[in-house]
């Protein structure tokens, strides 16, 4: 019997919902085979692990338990070396003398695309980008940032730099209610502090100088930080609710800077900052926002940790507590004019040069800071179409694949740091040395063709903080049930990147007499 066709197009609508969500279930399916499929790992490559794996995900224990996992692999093989996957990205982990050499020397390892695909908190640079070659990107970035280093600007921003700190300082009194004993949260306000620095330094001058916009774009960088997640690695198109918050951030702190930029267009207002140096050189938006979001992570996600490790560990020790208060004591003696400067005062004078030359044991504490609180991996991109060889080892890392280097391989390493995990800057003094007894023995500022180009900010801007704090108030640790303690945390080894320790601290100040 025929049907009528007024009832056939109601079959025929009822039915669609499920014809579209079974197209839909079968397309979600080809495209997850498709994230599953893997090309395998040639013989050479180094043993394969894959033992607690998973399908199609790989071995997700490489961001949920990292250093445990890179561990336990390494030393199931004969060379330290190993082969994995995660989603279908081949990564050869790398371990011993060959494999750090072959890391951080090889021109073949890009390190750009390396941390843009594999370090899930970077902005992402897109591999198949036709409008912006990857490689001409990174390129850019780090010509960039070169610019930005140079003396001259450290030498027309210093006075502000120390003035910045300065007033950080002043307001941890004056959120004690200008009590001359307080406590505060080093992970918040010198984090805070260091975010200035940087947005001064690679950002916008607008921003730096306005506590309300600060904070604001502090809490959207933050965001794009906590929203981060391991499974845009493997599925690189999957809207995860992270992504979109991500995404909603950036657009924010893009229309905070567009703004900055019109108004800057309309007046002729012009800047002495990054954004006003990209934007006279014909940089989009967009762009721009990539490079100082870029230089933000780079920065601050080790010297915002770093800064707050200082002061906790030097709380804790004594000896090096005395060290560096005299040193800036004796820097601040040698260089006041008059009775009626305050310590704060002299600082404000010194230049580049005395910044750089006169506290030798805040750069020695600084230094076995970032050893011992540097935890996770560092990568590496294969970005030609050869083989890699992993110095004598006979391994290869293969074409197309990533390399990761865990940096507890060389810095917990107990041959080269006895008893690593006490924090003693005296490891550097001469007569110890003991970061030269192996080749690249120390990698906390990079190494070989890779050498941190924001060392010298870094280090002039932990001094900066470092003989401030020191020169404004004493210091103890306490626990979060305001007892004092004697004894500094340790850093959770692992975690993927610097962070505060698992049970808070704070530190009491009392102010001193100036």
């Amino acid at each position: 019997m025929d049907v009528p066709l007024e009832k056939a197009a109601i079959v025929r609508f009822q039915n669609w919902p499920a014809t579209v969500a079974i197209l839909l279930l079968v397309a979600l399916a080809a495209v997850v085979l498709s994230a599953g499929h893997r090309v395998a790992f040639p013989k050479s490559a180094p043993s394969l692990v894959s033992s607690g794996g998973y399908p199609i995900l790989g071995m997700w224990r490489f961001f949920s338990d990292r250093r445990n996992f890179m561990h336990t692999s390494s030393r199931s093989t004969a060379s330290g070396n190993f082969s994995f996957y995660f989603g279908k990205h081949q990564i050869v982990g790398l371990a011993g003398v060959d494999g750090r050499r072959t890391f951080f020397d090889s021109k073949d390892l890009n390190m750009a695309i390396g941390y843009s695909v594999l370090f899930a908190n970077t902005p992402q640079i897109d591999e198949n980008d036709k409008d912006e070659n990857p490689l001409s990107f990174s390129r850019w970035f780090l010509n960039t940032l070169m610019v930005m280093m140079r003396k001259e600007n450290f030498v027309r921003n210093l006075p502000i730099l120390v003035g910045d700190t300065q007033k950080q300082m002043a307001a941890i009194v004056a959120a004690n209610n200008g009590q001359a004993t307080g406590v505060f949260d080093p992970f918040d306000n010198l984090y805070r502090t260091v975010y200035q620095l940087t947005m001064r330094t690679v950002g916008a001058d607008d921003i730096a100088e306005d506590p309300v916009l600060l904070a604001k774009t502090l809490r959207l960088f933050e965001k794009i930080d906590a929203a981060s997640s391991p499974t845009r690695i493997v599925f690189p198109w999957l809207p995860t609710p992270g992504h979109i918050k991500r995404v909603t951030a950036g657009i924010r702190l893009y229309q905070i800077f567009n703004n900055i930029a019109e108004d800057r267009r309309k007046t002729g207002r012009r800047g002495e900052d990054a954004l006003q140096f990209l934007l006279d050189g014909g940089e989009s938006m967009v762009k721009i926002l990539t490079f100082v979001l870029g230089a933000l992570f780079a920065g601050q996600l080790n010297s915002g940790i770093n800064a707050a490790w200082f002061f906790v560990c030097l709380a804790c020790n004594p000896e090096w507590y005395t060290r560096v208060q005299g040193e800036v004591d004796a820097s601040v003696a040698r260089h006041r004019a008059s009775t009626d400067q305050s310590a704060g005062d002299v600082l404000a004078t010194l230049d580049v040069e005395h910044w750089e030359s006169e506290f030798p044991m805040i750069d020695l504490c600084l230094r076995e800071c970032i050893r011992l609180q540097l935890v996770g991996t560092a990568f590496r991109k294969n970005i030609t179409d050869k083989n890699i060889p992993i110095g004598n080892t006979g391994e290869i890392i293969p074409k197309g694949a990533f390399a990761a280097y865990m940096i507890d391989d060389v810095h917990m390493n107990a041959d080269i740091y006895p008893d690593p995990l006490r924090w003693d800057p005296g490891r550097y003094l001469p007569g110890r040395a003991e970061d030269k007894k192996m080749p690249m023995g120390y990698v906390g500022w990079g190494t070989g063709r890779h050498p941190c180009l924001g060392m010298r900010f870094a280090k002039l801007e932990m001094s900066i903080i470092a003989a401030c704090f020191s020169a404004t108030f004493d210091y103890e640790l306490l626990n979060a049930a305001g007892e004092k303690m004697t004894a500094s945390p340790l850093p959770n080894r692992n975690n993927i990147s610097a962070s505060p320790p698992d049970d808070p601290v704070k530190l009491r100040y009392t102010l001193r007499k100036q």
